[in-house]
């Protein structure tokens, strides 16, 4: 028989998964803990560059896919009768958020090695309208792919089709998991290329101005550690599952599915730390508007080529 996998739909009076219950506390952890990122950049005038653009559109694909689970979570236990259309809305939602949050953090990458590679003039060819039309084009994109399992990218018609993600197929599941690991590959290597450049800028001030050598220096491994610390969360919480739902099947026991799909949905709750809550201009926001002050031990230097 096939396994109900997350996002399958729970029989009347069925018993309430603690893998479920896990899931739907994350995806209100995950949605709380975005929609205050989007709260700070929101009414924060000042935060209004392309870059908090970007940042913005992370947190609000990551509270989407906060949403998600907790929409999943409801469909499948609290709706009687239980509703394809309703099912399938929950699954397309998973769907576009998700896809929204890795390709955010492609834009971020891709907008770091840019503003490296042409560091004198990319800064003044980014307008806050192109970054606008290229966020809204990708969301477009995401979007169709949310729409796919109401469109028939669906199993429920053949329940032998289903991959480990009910109600999506094994298929459509493939495409899926090799489109992320090119991404992911695409990522990395801009990152080693970013990497490449800070070094190199590193080096040429430090050649310039000896007595900067060392705060570059430490900058240089800041940045890296951040880069390190990007990478590593994103594969950590997303590769082990890609890899999964890539050869496993709706017959392999459904734990193994949620032991991997718990530590992706997780990616939603560290990336607001990552990307938002580290940022100086951010963080000078967040004490402001939690007490209206900002602690004279606070320091917010201007950002460095080396900041990747």
């Amino acid at each position: 028989g096939t396994a109900a996998a997350p996002g399958g739909g729970g029989a009347p009076g069925a018993a309430v998964s603690p893998w479920d219950i896990a899931l739907c506390a994350t995806g209100t952890a995950v949605a709380g803990e975005n929609a205050l990122v989007l709260a700070v950049l929101f009414y924060t005038p000042s935060l209004r560059a392309p870059m908090f653009l970007l940042i913005g559109s992370l947190a609000l694909a990551d509270l989407l896919a906060g949403l998600g689970l907790v929409a999943n979570f409801a469909v499948r236990y609290l709706l009687r009768p239980p509703s394809e259309a309703a099912e399938l809305g929950a699954a397309g939602l998973l769907l576009a958020a998700f896809s929204a949050s890795v390709c955010s953090l492609l834009a971020i990458t891709v907008d770091r090695y840019l503003s490296l590679y042409n560091a004198l003039t990319y800064h003044s060819e980014r307008t806050l309208g192109f970054t606008c039309a290229m966020v809204l084009l990708m969301w477009l994109l995401c979007l169709g792919v949310g729409l796919l399992p109401l469109l028939g990218w669906n199993c429920l018609r053949d329940q032998s089709s289903c991959s480990i993600l009910r109600p999506v197929t094994k298929d459509n599941a493939a495409v899926l998991a090799v489109t992320f690991l090119l991404l992911f590959a695409l990522m990395m290597q801009l990152y080693l290329q970013i990497c490449k450049i800070a070094f190199r800028h590193a080096q040429q001030i430090a050649v310039q101005h000896q007595f900067i050598a060392t705060a570059q220096a430490t900058s240089t491994r800041k940045g890296l550690s951040t880069l390190s610390l990007i990478l590593g969360t994103f594969a950590l919480c997303w590769i082990p599952f890609a890899i999964y739902s890539l050869v496993a099947d709706s017959s392999y026991p459904v734990v193994y599915t949620y032991s991997l799909a718990l530590p992706a949905t997780c990616n939603s709750l560290i990336n607001p730390i990552i990307y938002a809550f580290r940022n100086p201009d951010i963080q000078k926001s967040l004490w402001l508007a939690c007490c209206g002050c900002v602690p004279s031990t606070f320091s917010s230097r201007p950002r460095t080529s080396s900041d990747v």
